[in-house]
């Protein structure tokens, strides 16, 4: 559990590539994310084929997030390459924006691939009257405080969380906490889901704001699916 870095302060997103030597993508890299969707071009994506498993709930307040290890929690199919989910985690507000505006907050998916390349998807909620019964399930076993992953008997089914609507956005980016790592593929569900007013508060109390500021897009290109 890194301390070294935060969300504010001296030890901000705009200091990181300062605090070690590790991290110096953070300020020089050109394919950082996250970034603002202003525009996407239209291409022949592959559909997104999730194969998500009931798991059990391994959940830990890592001083910068809500983590959730899920290293039996299934893969993602993108055309012929599939990715093994490793964990997720959530950030208020989102860190991906769509013509400057973010949503409520957002969950990383992180998976990677057999040659250890790295697929997030990101998953976008906003508030409505709805409340989330996987979120409820979460809300209620996070840690208030930093510390050691806590084992819940408890089972959690993620394909609860998905849209109906797999359509997505795509570019390569990068990490986007330290070390800002490159080569990472970004997918970006387009349909958000709902989390309550309540849900977000709990959220808000543990960790109100660990969102990185939006990065160049530089010469990149973002593709939709439809």
């Amino acid at each position: 559990m890194s301390s070294s870095w935060s969300y504010e302060g001296k030890t901000g997103p705009q200091y990181w590539d300062c605090l070690s030597e590790e991290y110096a993508l953070c300020g020089s890299g050109q394919q950082q994310a996250p970034i603002d969707i202003t525009e996407s071009i239209k291409a022949d994506l592959p559909p997104l084929e999730f194969n998500y498993s009931p798991m059990g709930l391994i959940i830990e307040n890592n001083g910068h997030s809500v983590q959730i290890t899920a290293d039996k929690g299934g893969f993602l199919k993108i055309g012929d390459n599939a990715y093994q989910l490793l964990q997720f985690h959530s950030h208020t507000p989102s860190e991906e924006a769509f013509k400057g505006k973010r949503a409520d907050m957002v969950i990383h998916f992180v998976h990677q691939n057999i040659q250890g390349q790295l697929a997030v998807v990101a998953l976008l909620l906003n508030v409505t009257e709805t409340p989330n019964p996987v979120i409820e399930t979460l809300v209620q076993a996070m840690p208030k405080t930093p510390g050691q992953p806590q084992e819940h008997d408890v089972q959690i089914d993620i394909n609860q969380l998905l849209p109906k609507d797999k359509n997505y956005y795509t570019f390569e980016g990068s990490l986007t906490t330290p070390p800002c790592s490159e080569g990472v593929k970004w997918i970006i569900l387009r349909q958000p889901i709902s989390i309550s007013a309540a849900q977000l508060s709990l959220y808000h109390a543990v960790h109100p704001q660990n969102a990185r500021p939006l990065q160049p897009l530089n010469d990149r290109k973002v593709f939709s699916s439809d």
